[in-house]
This record gives structure tokens, C-alpha cells and sequence, in this order.
């Protein structure tokens, strides 16, 4: 006996599983795009504040490289905190 009601039923809950499944896969490349470019922006400023900072010679390069390395770090942070 086949029973069109139950055919429908059960195709409705594998769309729905395969929807849910789209739409998490969906959510998360947009999260790892938005950390990626967060790191990417990161990267570009902290050579330009570096640049900057050994051109105008206010500190040591000692100095401008722990500058450059926080801001790094600060930059992979903020891309854990959008990706997770």
C-alpha cells in the first residue's frame, strides 16, 4: 500500500534536512570570507604603520616589529572572534 501522504511527509523532512544543511554551509563560507579579509585588511595596515614607522625613525626597528607583530595578532583575534 502506498500512501501519498507519507511520500510527502518524508520528502518534506529531506528538503528541509537538505535546506538546513545549505543554508549552515552558506553561513559559515561567509564567516570564513569576512575573517579572511579581516586578516587580509590586517596584513596591509600593520606593513603600512611599520613602513611608516621606521621611515619617520620614532622608535627602534626592534620596536616597529613588536608593533607590527601585535597588530597582527590583534587582527587574527578579531577574525577568531567573526569565525567562531
Amino acid at each position: 500500500m502506498n500512501s501519498k501522504p507519507g511520500k510527502f511527509v518524508l520528502l518534506a523532512i529531506v528538503l528541509s534536512a537538505f535546506y538546513s544543511f545549505t543554508a549552515s554551509a552558506t553561513e559559515q563560507g561567509s564567516q570564513r570570507r569576512d575573517a579572511r579579509d579581516t586578516r587580509q585588511d590586517t596584513r596591509q595596515d600593520a606593513r603600512q604603520d611599520k613602513r611608516s614607522c621606521v621611515v619617520s625613525n620614532d622608535q627602534s626597528n626592534h620596536d616597529c616589529r613588536q608593533d607590527k607583530h601585535q597588530s597582527k595578532q590583534d587582527g587574527r583575534q578579531e577574525a577568531r572572534d567573526i569565525k567562531y
